[in-house]
């Protein structure tokens, strides 16, 4: 299997530093700093990157479930968001929301919700993440 990369550079102390970020080999270079992740500040954060990977992996894993199962999707829809959390002092990913919309010819709503759960237990990125205490999903059909 393959193997992928990220690479990130920090300057300065935690609060007013800042740093930038690669994914691969360039295909999404962005800046990171205190503010943009524990407040509202302009760049992305870890959490944010973790969030999309999930995001992309399920969605993968759900069309590839349907489709194994012979309900190929005509699109997966997914979004993740990933709540930092203070726990026992320090900053803790404690929560990630899944929302998922499927538009699946022939399946029911209660099926598609069947395919998701399978799909976010089995999708690498939710295996890698098993040690987040929630994480919860809400699966439709469009």
């Amino acid at each position: 299997m393959a193997t992928r990369s990220g690479s990130a550079e920090w300057r300065g102390d935690l609060q007013g530093g800042d740093g930038d970020l690669t994914v691969g080999d360039g295909v999404f270079e962005g800046q990171y700093s205190f503010k943009s992740r524990f407040e509202e500040g302009e760049g992305t954060n870890p959490e944010e990157l973790i969030a999309a990977a999930h995001a992309a992996c399920f969605a993968m894993a759900l069309s590839n479930i349907l489709a194994s199962d012979g309900h190929t999707p005509d699109s997966v829809r997914a979004n993740a968001r990933v709540q930092l959390r203070n726990i026992d002092g320090a900053p803790t990913i404690a929560k990630i929301e899944l929302d998922a919309v499927g538009s699946v010819p022939g399946l029911d709503e209660d099926e598609f919700k069947r395919y998701a759960d399978a799909a976010k237990k089995d999708c690498p990125v939710s295996r890698a993440l098993a040690g987040v205490p929630e994480i919860e999903l809400e699966a439709k059909l469009a």
